[in-house]
């Protein structure tokens, strides 16, 4: 019998192992620019044509690669971080597998131009599908550009599961800002389609923050510092006010290289215990610095989730920390990280016994006595006082009886009969609520989360948060479609502040916010002037609003009008519908029952969950059955 295994061509197994280094545009873009960060870089572009799909090219001022650097570096398993297996829990550097460039250069068209400081000439190679076309000797600056073109172009497959632009361009500047958050001492720049999108100058790592979040960033930071045996800590967390909806602003950085934790981040949350709403999620940009050996960052492709020697004592330390700044900032309420020297007892005073207060009582003082004799007496050190010198002799009958003269006669004049008397309401119900029902409604409410409503063949309940859900969803998704939505106005306009990647997404959605009764006056990077809402949506809920509308499309934009539509309507209706604990009075509980019924498909919420059931009178005979 023939033998059936074989190896793998270096091509195929190229595509195999780029199948878990390059899922996507991002993945290429975090590859490259960090390799410009462990090549010594001070200024770093990252040129980005139609979201990565046409051309992904980063330039930097490193120290470049010798002719023969340049030509293995495109070899599997050709590293420069690594010489031995210990080398892997001694890392200093982002990347160590040695499989990137040859992955990428597997499904793309390469080039890479690159030239150390020392050498006159460069290095320029061009490699398509794994396949070197040409390596020439160019005059370069010092450092490395290296561009992709046509990503996937040869695995059409992979190509046709890419996203649109707007959420592949999302996932890029993901992973660009963690790798600019985690150094702040390098010169970032982003240019998309042609236009800048971001310019980072070196600062420190206050500044960088707020020069990718916006300047409204600043006043949300409380500094975290914490030095230990085991974890070194520096950062910032958001202040509880400013706590979002979503886990945008959340970041988690060990040695400068971002990682997912869902077990330090239930640390922070339980360090703010009580000063978050129900759902909301603070913000943290939290810096670790521990010992390489006692951590082992080799367990996940992509390097984000790492091993701790001690998890406990990680989240002992982080938690203590992020509680003792809130408190020291006066975020969160404090016993006392700092005591006021001006309450301390003087230094003087420290030897001195303390003296007794004399007390100085009059034993012939007499306050009903008609008249108050002048007298002086002489206190203990000598000094003599008067008291009662300031009164005069009064008459007896001018005193207390004066009080009440004429209470009678106007006690006289006042007609009763003319007095009406508020009455009673009567509190108590059946089912311990205020709303009282009588047999003339035709609904009510239980628990603040049902509505009752009686029906031929016996009653129906509703549950009131999916109802409104449905109303609300068929008459957005109407108002999208059909471009008649009405808009009340604004007095003063409203100005929301937004990260630049934020505000990317919006104007993809502006014309679809338009059409359900959003008017924007302006728009810039970071700031939106809003002077129109949809006639449901309050003033105060709109921040709110579109931040739950970026999470929920965040990653999942659909590429065609009418998706798109119909997750903006589900969003909102989600967002603006009536929640669990909600009192209705009777009209609102008619008015949602009428209007679900008016509903093309009433029988399930906008994420296909039931909104009512439906308990016939037989059902209630076989409850009550003996």
């Amino acid at each position: 019998m023939s033998s059936i295994i074989q190896l793998l061509p270096d091509h195929v197994a190229n595509q195999i192992a780029a199948g878990e280094v390059v899922q996507r545009p991002a993945s290429v873009v975090k590859e490259l620019v960090e390799n410009a960060v462990d090549a010594g870089a001070t200024e770093i572009k990252l040129i980005v044509k139609d979201a990565g799909k046409t051309l992904i090219q980063v330039i930097d001022n490193g120290k470049g690669m010798s002719v023969t650097d340049a030509r293995l570096c495109f070899e599997r398993h050709a590293t420069s971080k690594i010489r031995q297996a210990e080398d892997l829990f001694s890392l200093h550097t982002k990347g160590f597998r040695g499989e990137a460039l040859a992955s990428i250069a597997a499904i793309a068209h390469v080039e890479m131009k690159t030239k150390q400081d020392q050498e006159e000439l460069g290095t320029h190679i061009i490699i398509e599908g794994s396949k070197f076309v040409s390596q020439d000797v160019a005059v370069l600056p010092r450092g490395t550009s290296f561009s992709v073109k046509n990503l996937f172009f040869n695995i059409p497959a992979r190509r046709n599961f890419l996203k649109s632009d707007t959420v592949e361009f999302r996932h890029i500047v993901d992973d660009f800002e963690r790798v600019a958050l985690a150094h702040p001492n390098i010169h970032f720049m982003l240019y998309h389609n042609g236009s800048e999108m971001f310019n980072l100058p070196q600062s420190n790592l206050r500044q960088r923050i707020v020069n990718v979040f916006g300047g409204k960033t600043n006043e949300k930071l409380v500094p975290v510092t914490e030095s230990t045996e085991i974890v070194g800590i520096q950062g910032f967390v958001g202040k509880p006010e400013f706590a979002k909806k979503n886990r945008g602003e959340q970041f988690f950085f060990v040695n400068d290289r971002f990682i997912k934790s869902p077990y330090l981040h239930h640390a922070i949350m339980a360090a703010y215990e009580g000063l978050l709403k129900d759902g909301s999620q603070p913000s943290y940009f939290l810096y670790l610095d521990v010992p390489p050996h006692t951590i082992d960052i080799n367990i996940h492709p992509t390097k984000t989730e790492i091993k701790f020697d001690d998890d406990q004592a990680m989240y002992a330390i982080l938690r203590s920390s992020i509680k003792h700044s809130l408190g020291q900032f006066n975020v969160a309420p404090i016993l006392d990280f700092e005591r006021d020297a001006s309450l301390d007892i003087p230094y003087e005073y420290k030897e001195k016994e303390s003296e007794t207060p004399l007390i100085q009582v009059d034993s012939n003082f007499n306050p009903f006595a008609a008249e108050i004799p002048s007298r002086a007496f002489s206190s203990s050190s000598g000094s003599s006082h008067s008291f009662g010198s300031g009164y005069k002799k009064q008459d007896s009958n001018a005193s207390w009886e004066s009080l009440y003269v004429g209470l009678k006669t106007a006690a006289d004049e006042i007609d009763v009969s003319e007095i009406q008397f508020e009455s009673e309401e009567v509190t108590g119900s059946l089912f311990g609520e205020s709303e009282v029902e009588t047999a003339g409604n035709r609904t009510y409410q239980i628990q603040k989360k049902y509505i009752v409503s009686p029906i031929k063949s016996g009653m129906m309940i509703l549950y009131q948060e999916r109802a409104h859900q449905r109303i609300l969803y068929e008459q957005f998704l109407t108002n999208i479609t059909m471009h008649h939505a009405a808009s009340q106005q604004l007095l003063f306009p409203l100005e929301l502040h937004f990260s630049p990647s934020e505000m990317v997404m919006i104007k993809e959605l502006q014309s679809s916010l338009e059409n359900t009764g959003f008017v924007f006056d302006a728009m810039t990077t970071e700031i939106l002037v809003i002077s129109g809402l949809p006639v449901n949506v309050v003033e105060s809920e709109v921040k709110v609003l579109l931040e739950e509308l970026l999470h929920d499309l965040q990653g999942e934009l659909p590429e065609n009008s009418f998706s798109q539509s119909d997750r903006i309507a589900k969003s909102m209706a989600r967002s603006l519908s009536v929640k669990t604990g909600t009192y209705l009075t009777e009209k609102e509980q008619e008015s949602i029952v009428n209007s679900l019924f008016a509903c093309k498909d009433p029988n399930v919420s906008p994420f296909n969950k039931p909104t009512f059931i439906t308990m016939g009178v037989e059902d209630l005979d076989k409850r009550f059955a003996l």
